[in-house]
């Protein structure tokens, strides 16, 4: 009998102490995959307890037999600690991508490792759960989340993971601010995978933060489109048109005027070239 496939998990985190263990615990509690796992965390930038904080659940991981690693960066730079994270991964693993703002379900990570541990480039994602904390991000993830991309796709909003095949597509991550949709489209619809677990994604909290991360992701898809059109093509997301957003303004109308209300502030101003993370 084979080996089973190893998995590594890299966490890019800049100041997230305050989250990071949320993310760590939500882990340490999953069902394990077949094989070996390694958990990289890549604190890059920080002025807080980040590494400090990620360097607690050593012996929670190791209970588990997975590995924990924590990479320390002085360059604040999610590119950076990606490469860095990658560096020395054992080529035939399959590696997850997750932000240090979510939070597995127990099923997500053993589901992602079923779903990629086989022949072919592929890539998978979990279904989001999209959470706000106060009224103004409560209602625009309400409504975000029954936009068609969301409902039909596989988005890898905060998590996607992909296996060796997969990974062979691209060298190191090019300096681009939307290192999750390069990602996604170097596959097409139908080498992705919609795994059937859950994890909590949150959103920006308040207007002025939802409209400064709104503006940079639509910068995001503008640059790939500009810098990479090869592989706009495999973009699959589905038209809302006006009679879907006029069910969506009938069903959600707060949702639908906050959502309404971000969008209008995304092009009253440009983006800038800087990464946010709105909180």
């Amino acid at each position: 009998m084979s080996a089973a496939t190893p998995m590594e998990i890299l966490i890019p985190a800049s100041n997230e102490a305050a989250l990071i263990g949320g993310c760590l615990s939500a882990l340490a509690a999953s069902a394990p995959p077949p094989g070996p796992v390694g958990v990289t965390v890549i604190a890059n930038g920080c002025h807080d307890a980040t590494a400090a904080r990620a360097r607690r659940f050593s012996q929670a991981f190791a209970k588990k037999g997975w590995r924990l690693r924590v990479i320390e960066l002085a360059q604040g730079s999610k590119i950076a600690a990606l490469n860095a994270g990658e560096a020395g991964l054992p080529p035939g693993a399959i590696r997850v991508y997750l932000d240090a703002d979510v939070t597995v379900s127990p099923r997500l990570i053993a589901g992602l490792h079923a779903a990629l541990d086989r022949p072919g480039a592929l890539y998978a994602s979990g279904r989001p759960r999209i959470t706000g904390r106060g009224r103004v991000a409560r209602a625009y993830a309400r409504l975000w989340a029954r936009l068609p991309f969301m409902r039909h796709g596989v988005p890898g909003c905060g998590v996607f993971a992909v296996n060796a095949r997969g990974r062979g597509r691209w060298g190191r991550f090019p300096d681009l601010i939307s290192d999750d949709g390069f990602v996604r489209l170097q596959f097409r619809p139908e080498e992705r995978c919609d795994v059937p677990a859950t994890y909590d994604w949150p959103v920006a909290e308040g207007w002025r933060a939802l409209v400064r991360v709104r503006r940079r992701q639509d910068a995001g898809m503008r640059e790939l489109a500009v810098r990479h059109p090869e592989i706009m093509s495999r973009e699959d997301k589905p038209p809302l048109g006006a009679s879907g957003a006029a069910r969506l303004a009938l069903r959600d109308p707060l949702g639908f005027a906050v959502y309404g209300a971000v969008a209008l502030g995304v092009r009253l101003r440009p983006a800038g070239r800087g990464w946010s993370r709105g909180r």
